[in-house]
């Protein structure tokens, strides 16, 4: 397989993809900066996989066709969004490469008939709806960072998230035989640094602020990755489960922490 990981050089990505390569699987990495190509390249060395590094601003992605150039040219089988303006640049900048870019390349991978894969890595409390398992403390957490702490980065999440879930549900939707894709969009909680504990709390929680490594959340992406019955909004915090065990727990359920969210009103949003 041969995945496209937009944000190459973001900490998550950098752990995932040392993962992807060793089962084998090819990486083309999109960097903005040419000193991270170095870096990069180095994680490839002794692996089954080869990493290749492809220098694009995704600010610059102003259109579907913008992102089509970059998927043509890479040709993969998966797509991985782990890319942000991480808060850099001001407000514009965050609404043009979270949400903005990320719809672009969401068209032009939707569309595409040799990708099966889109993961989304986006942010447990993007919804705008508080969820049935979530108490009323939890939650209020969750508004007061996306409207107080974090606003146009919520945002951003929030309208992404919601444009990839109705591209889904339109594609599954679609008339005739339907070719297998799976949009599997992964929400951590806050971030954290430490190594990881491939101890997790997956597919839906009640901890709206809980906490994850970077180095789990590169791990269940790459067991989410690895299988083709995964699909839906996947919560993430660090907890008791076995990770190995929270993915095919999680598959087998069919959980989607999407619930409680209208699909419906996003379809008719985007494409009235």
């Amino acid at each position: 397989m041969h995945v496209l990981l937009l944000g190459g050089h973001g900490k998550v990505a950098l752990h995932l993809t040392p993962l992807l390569l060793n089962r084998g699987w090819s990486v083309t990495s999109v960097v903005r900066n040419p000193a991270h190509e170095v870096e990069i390249l180095a994680l490839g060395q002794g692996r089954k996989g080869t990493v290749k590094v492809l220098l694009s601003n995704l600010e610059d992605v102003k259109s579907p066709s913008d992102a089509q150039v970059i998927v043509d040219t890479v040709g993969p089988d998966y797509v991985v969004w782990s890319a942000g303006a991480g808060g850099v640049g001001g407000p514009e900048r965050t609404i043009a490469i979270d949400q903005e870019a990320a719809k672009h390349f969401m068209t032009a991978s939707f569309a595409a008939p040799g990708i099966s894969k889109f993961l989304m890595v986006s942010y447990l409390g993007s919804r705008r709806n508080q969820p049935s398992w979530m108490p009323d403390d939890q939650w209020a957490g969750i508004m007061k960072t996306n409207f107080e702490i974090i606003p146009t980065y919520a945002k951003a999440k929030k309208e992404a998230d919601e444009y990839m879930t109705a591209l889904a549900a339109l594609q599954k939707r679609a008339p005739g035989p339907t070719r297998p894709f799976q949009a599997i969009n992964l929400r951590p909680g806050v971030l954290l640094d430490q190594p990881a504990t491939r101890k997790v709390e997956l597919g839906i929680t009640p901890l709206g602020r809980g906490s994850v490594t970077r180095e789990d959340v590169a791990i269940v992406a790459d067991l989410l990755l690895s299988r083709a019955d995964t699909e839906g909004w996947i919560d993430l915090v660090n907890g008791e489960e076995d990770v190995e065990e929270a993915v095919e727990r999680v598959a087998r359920e069919k959980v989607d922490a999407v619930a409680g969210e209208d699909i419906e009103g996003m379809i008719k949003r985007f494409f009235p």
